[in-house]
């Protein structure tokens, strides 16, 4: 990957068409079928979303652990266990 393209928006950008590419994989078909047809593809999608986003927090100065801890509390407060 190509440091001078890092910057937030272009990092931004590739984590939403890594996601798209990893969604096209699943498109028109069972999830059970996407992983018996696409899972290499699967994992490098996964793979793909997850370098930009690492990349996207070490370039914010973001605590990755600590913003994923965060995000947790937070959806636990919002989507309590036994609200279903």
């Amino acid at each position: 990957m190509h440091r001078k393209y890092h910057n937030p928006k272009d990092l931004a950008i590739s984590i939403s068409i890594e996601a798209a590419e990893l969604l096209e994989d699943f498109q028109w078909i069972s999830s059970e079928e996407a992983l018996i047809e696409n899972k290499e593809n699967i994992r490098e999608e996964i793979a793909g979303v997850l370098i930009y986003s690492l990349l996207l927090c070490s370039d914010l100065g973001l605590d990755v652990k600590e913003i994923v801890e965060e995000k947790i509390v937070k959806n636990g407060k919002k989507y309590p266990v036994g609200d279903r």
